[in-house]
């Protein structure tokens, strides 16, 4: 049989050069140099007295590189990162063997809520002057991220007190069923996991009255109250592609020469208009005065385009009917996927989901104001032309209550209404139809929009998907930044911006930074 020399992959006490560790080229290498040699840290230094009494500390310049390297490798957690400390090469190497525990690493993340946006400007102010920033472009985006925050326990005041009383409710109902099996004869105590179980529901219901008692309800620029949550009440329930989650927006503004992200931010809403004005802000360092701004519809408000036009900002912010004004997506419902025919299988004998006429499948008549449904009834013009609250015109047609009693398609038109009385209500059938808001060539978003659908506009507007989305590709899916651990806004501020420094570091990275001289 043939002979081979012993391999063994356990432990060996190896003379390894730490410094070694730490390769040209890599994005250890990049960061390392960059905190030792361009960062200026003294405000972090300053938080420390314990030059003469009082137990060491750990350096932040060290701190700092594990948290940055430890978000380069999508560990977020800092027990993974204290793991990565102590057995990792390249952690060991760019710490110094430090070995820091998780409480310190967590510690150190939380308190560098006032000292993020000079660090994120310094990491900026070396981007530049490696000419990574072109001014040409900056592109506004958001991505929604899942936060610490318990999705069950949010709602309203009046929810989260209906919520308390269920909670009360269901220990009564725990209690009660141990009652009722004494009474049978089982003269027993109180098992300790149902016992644990009762004083969990106390606390949390005890728990849900106190945070409703001393919070403020939260309200919308209407007036209207949001949904607060218990657990991170700076957090909201948000609609994504994938469900409803509790967490914050992230944003970003991305200048489109080499994807830096020039400006960091997050907010707990759903919303992202009040962002528009606050990322531009940020921006301004880093922007000239013909660096044009490019963003979704989800930030265009008439607010927002009037205070773009006010401040000379140049802008292109799309509005919710762009695609439709745009030829090339004409007929591009055919290419939308088709629902899952088993979502919509009904029971054997089951009749089928009726669905309703719509305005749309309806003709009007501009000749002599009317309007025709489909079973060929002629709908008479009702009043006058109104005005919407969003300066839309709208017409209300009538139809004859006695042509739709008899109608065949009255099932699908009509449905079967009381009155106060108790009596089915037959009315004919009434359908509003909406005019074109009048055009005013001189309003802001009315220029908006003439800018954005022009050859040129929709020429630049199409670089900001390309400019913003790999971006958050590689945050999310390369970086492993798919939720954030924190809870409060400034704190998921920070690990936001963090993960966003580690993305310029990486630009950085690619142009050789920190090599030169090296023999």
């Amino acid at each position: 049989m043939p002979r081979y020399k012993p391999s063994d992959c356990h432990a060996l006490m190896l003379p390894v050069v730490l410094s070694e560790q730490i390769v040209p080229g890599s994005f250890a290498f990049a960061l390392d140099y960059l905190v030792d040699h361009e960062l200026d840290l003294s405000e972090l230094d300053a938080r420390f007295s314990n030059d003469e009494v009082g137990a060491s500390a750990y350096d932040p310049r060290v701190m700092l590189k594990i948290v940055l390297l430890a978000y380069s490798q999508g560990l977020i957690s800092s027990r993974s990162i204290a793991a990565a400390c102590a057995r990792n090469v390249q952690f060991i190497a760019i710490s110094g063997d430090s070995q820091p525990s998780h409480a310190h690493i967590a510690k150190f993340v939380v308190s560098l809520s006032d000292q993020i946006k000079p660090l994120f400007s310094q990491v900026l102010m070396t981007c530049d002057a490696q000419g990574l920033i072109g001014r040409e472009m900056f592109a506004i985006d958001g991505v929604k991220l899942p936060s610490n925050a318990s999705k069950e326990r949010s709602g309203t005041h009046e929810e989260l007190r209906h919520r308390a009383e269920r909670l009360d409710k269901a220990a009564d109902k725990i209690l009660s069923l141990h009652q009722a099996q004494d009474k049978a004869g089982a003269q027993e105590a109180l098992e300790p996991k149902r016992q644990a179980r009762i004083e969990a529901l106390r606390q949390e219901a005890e728990r849900t009255r106190a945070f409703v008692s001393q919070s403020p309800k939260r309200l919308n620029n209407k007036g209207q109250e949001l949904k607060s949550n218990i657990t991170d009440p700076d957090s909201a329930k948000m609609a994504t592609n994938k469900g409803v989650i509790q967490g914050y927006a992230a944003q970003a503004a991305v200048d489109s020469a080499h994807q830096v992200i020039i400006a960091a931010d997050v907010v707990g809403s759903g919303s992202e208009q009040a962002m528009l004005t606050p990322m531009i802000e940020q921006a301004k360092p880093w922007s000239d005065s013909d660096t044009l701004v490019t963003a979704d519809a989800g930030y265009h408000s008439d607010a927002n385009v009037q205070q773009l036009h006010d401040s000379n900002t140049p802008a292109l912010i799309a509005d919710g009917q762009m695609r439709k004004r745009d030829e090339r997506f004409e007929g591009r419902d055919k290419h939308k996927a088709k629902p899952d025919p088993l979502s919509e299988k009904k029971a054997n004998g089951e009749p089928p989901e009726i669905k309703f006429f719509r305005p749309k499948d309806f003709s009007f008549n501009d000749d002599d104001k009317t309007a025709t449904c489909p079973a060929g009834q002629v709908l008479n013009r009702k009043g006058r032309v109104h005005v919407s609250a969003s300066g839309h015109p709208y017409q209300t047609y009538i139809a004859q209550a006695s042509d739709c009693a008899a109608c065949p398609l009255r099932g699908q038109c009509l449905k079967r209404r009381r009155s106060k009385e108790g009596a089915n209500d037959e009315r004919g059938r009434q359908v509003t139809r909406f005019f074109a808001r009048p055009v005013d060539l001189s309003h802001p978003s009315e220029r908006m929009r003439q800018a954005i659908d022009s050859p040129r506009g929709r020429q630049l507007y199409s670089q900001r998907i390309g400019t913003v989305e790999p971006v958050f590709a590689n945050l999310r899916h390369n970086k492993r930044m798919n939720r954030l651990n924190l809870r409060g806004q400034a704190k998921v501020r920070t690990q936001w911006s963090l993960y966003c420094m580690v993305h310029n570091i990486e630009r950085l990275q690619r142009t050789g930074f920190g090599q030169t001289g090296l023999q």
